[in-house]
């Protein structure tokens, strides 16, 4: 891939992948044929062209519902992204089950959408967020978990992986723990940095709610997934009203659709669900163990070309980390090296990740991070270390 402009002859080495993933041209294709040859709405016409939408439409979701080992199709709530989905659970959950004194349980390592989704509707109802602290190697204290856990307990939300510092969080152990302290809790696992690299059965986990977004797993933006165990979407109201949601509407009373039509009012993304679908079922001819153990060879590679310069800093050194490193530089704004790496065309991104309370455990106001996919390669994290001697020989004259 080549950017236009200054620097059209340098290849581009894409180490953005946990913001957003490139496309396979299998997802192109199934967006463009469906745009192309078979558009219409789904569910809402009995002509051939929709019925064709509406068993693509269908096919996206049964992929979704296989891939996480779903008990069923529905149990996957189409949604924009991973955000909406956490904003889903907070606003129906929270709005029907939590009262004044509950208490709601993140980490803290969460990206801004694990928090703020949760202070709005704590806010709303008098509950209390309490965090489970991180430790100085960036792994969540686990000792400290079942002391956090009380009989007020309503809510555990808890990332999979970090965006910012890379941890995998050990997400089995942390539901035993909580099974065992707080029974009556229900369980979100915020799954979009772990979706596209970790193999995930919902139903060996034992998770309520588990969440992704298709951009993150080679799919399109504006899509993402909501997976629950049945019973639990099913006792909660929905939390947008409108068409193909409901079962029966007068000016007196509406009644709502059953699970996963309830939470799916107005026209889909129908374009980006078809999309979805093909990015899963490329993740699963490639392999997720494949990808896994590539990124793996990736982040080892990178951590020993990166111990070779003094002046970076790796952030944390977790017991198991991700498909990404987050970096400071002794001496310089991690934004003036972005602007000098992207010089060099090699995409990075650099500021607190929309982790605010991350950085701030770790006393630093923003990170270079890099981060990895399926077809990231050697040479583009080689690329990134000629671009940070290019950094340091401008800002402190340091030669390598």
């Amino acid at each position: 891939m080549l950017v236009a402009g200054d620097r059209e002859e340098k290849p581009l080495a894409f180490l953005d992948s946990t913001a957003t993933t490139q496309k396979p041209a299998c997802v192109i294709d199934a967006m463009d044929d469906f745009y192309r040859e078979h558009y219409s709405s789904v569910k809402r016409g009995v002509y051939r062209l929709s019925a064709r939408t509406t068993e693509a439409f269908e096919a996206a979701r049964k992929n979704v519902a296989k891939f996480l080992n779903a008990a069923s199709e529905d149990e996957i709530v189409f949604t924009r992204g991973t955000t909406e989905s956490i904003n889903l659970v907070a606003w129906s959950y929270g709005r029907k089950f939590f009262d004044a004194g509950d208490e709601i349980l993140i980490s803290g390592l969460e990206h801004h959408a694990n928090i703020v989704s949760w202070q709005i509707v704590a806010e709303m109802k008098g509950a209390k967020i309490k965090v489970i602290p991180v430790k100085d190697d960036g792994d969540l204290d686990l000792d400290a978990l079942p002391g956090l856990l009380t009989a007020r307990t309503k809510m555990v939300a808890v990332t999979h992986v970090s965006n910012a510092v890379g941890t995998v969080n050990p997400i089995a152990e942390i539901i035993a723990i909580v099974r065992a302290n707080a029974p009556q809790a229900k369980i979100l696992i915020d799954g979009a940095q772990s979706a596209s690299h970790i193999k995930v059965d919902v139903q060996k986990l034992d998770c309520d709610f588990f969440v992704f977004s298709g951009h993150k797993i080679y799919g399109p933006t504006g899509v993402g997934v909501l997976y629950g165990k049945y019973a639990v979407l099913d006792s909660m109201p929905p939390w947008h009203g409108g068409g193909e949601m409901i079962k029966n509407v007068t000016f007196e009373k509406t009644t709502y659709a059953d699970v996963p039509a309830r939470f799916e009012a107005g026209t889909p993304a129908i374009a980006e669900v078809i999309g979805l679908g093909k990015a899963i079922e490329w993740l699963n001819r490639v392999g997720l163990d494949e990808i896994r153990q590539h990124e793996s060879k990736l982040v080892e590679y990178a951590l020993k070309r990166l111990a070779e310069i003094p002046q970076v800093k790796v952030l944390g050194n977790p017991k198991e980390r991700g498909a990404l490193l987050s970096v400071t530089l002794d001496g310089i704004a991690v934004s003036d090296a972005a602007m000098i790496l992207d010089e060099e065309n090699v995409a990075v991104r650099s500021g607190h990740h929309c982790a605010q309370p991350v950085m701030d455990r770790f006393g630093v106001d923003a990170t270079l991070r890099l981060s990895f996919g399926a077809y990231t390669l050697e040479r583009d994290i080689d690329r990134f270390v000629a671009g940070i001697q290019r950094v340091l020989r401008l800002f402190l004259g340091v030669e390598h």
